[in-house]
């Protein structure tokens, strides 16, 4: 069984439309996928049309897992939460994502402000150009209309001289922290747990607060975690009662490198952990 429980679409920072990562993924031979973008859900509904086209056509039906992934701040770190098979009709869900998306507009008007300051002269619309309508606007997206305008030679120069964490320019969101997004998660009988934990340099005490918040499980498998760190961070959920979960993190092609769905390894008892654990929360919600 192959699976990929972390990938994005372009409803926020991927390169693909949901469809085409689902063909993708069929024709990767890929079990089951979950469309995790930042802070919305809107391929929920581009999923299920997949789903019936498929049957139509006759084709493999893959199993899809609702995803999100929520971007979150604490103490100065950024910290993304993953959630699986929440209520998307949860009012406490919806509203969390309607402050990111808020907050996401806020940050992204702020720094074309900063950036117009520099000399960089875009505007608000160079940026949500480049969105699907409704998706997430992010530092992707930011970088690409300066590098179109004229204000970098290409994206990475612009993410260097101008949104990295550092730059004059840049300015950090104003978002949910970890405790919060994990909440109202568990709260819309979702599944809460902790993204690519190899990028937070606290995550001992971080896990050890966020499960008394509803936290479920840690993304063990990812592409950038070394075999090392796949043991430490299973170790870790098995510790502390947590499942493991896994996935490539894939948002589009990178550069002359052939990157796909499923290229990292995740054991195929990750997604039977997964769905026992939905059964538990919700005979434990009834």
């Amino acid at each position: 069984m192959k699976l990929d429980l972390h990938v994005h679409s372009n409803f926020s920072d991927g390169s693909l439309t949901p469809e085409e990562l689902i063909d993708v993924a069929i024709d990767l031979d890929i079990s089951a996928i979950s469309i995790t973008d930042h802070d919305n859900v809107l391929s929920h509904n581009a999923q299920v049309q997949a789903d019936l086209r498929s049957a139509e056509q006759g084709k493999d039906i893959i199993e899809i897992i609702p995803g999100v992934e929520i971007n979150t701040l604490w103490k100065g770190f950024e910290i993304h939460i993953l959630g699986y098979y929440m209520d998307i009709t949860s009012k406490s869900f919806l509203d969390l994502l309607s402050y990111q998306q808020h907050a996401r507009a806020q940050q992204t008007q702020k720094i074309i402000e900063k950036l117009n300051k520099a000399g960089i002269n875009i505007k608000l619309e160079n940026v949500t150009s480049l969105v699907v309508e409704g998706g997430s606007i992010g530092r992707p997206h930011i970088a690409k209309a300066i590098t179109n305008m004229g204000g970098a030679k290409n994206v990475i120069e612009a993410y260097t001289k101008y949104i990295n964490d550092h730059a004059p320019t840049y300015i950090k969101r104003k978002t949910v922290t970890p405790f919060e997004a994990v909440e109202i998660i568990y709260e819309s009988n979702g599944i809460p747990v902790l993204a690519h934990p190899g990028d937070i340099e606290v995550i001992d005490d971080l896990v050890k607060d966020l499960i008394n918040c509803g936290l479920r499980g840690i993304e063990a498998y990812h592409r950038k975690h070394s075999p090392a760190m796949v043991e430490y961070y299973c170790s870790m959920a098995e510790k502390y009662g947590l499942i493991v979960t896994g996935g490539s993190d894939f948002h589009g092609p990178l550069g002359n490198k052939r990157f796909t769905p499923g290229q990292n390894f995740v054991p195929g008892w990750v997604l039977t952990k997964l769905k026992q654990e939905k059964n538990r929360i919700e005979i434990a919600s009834c």
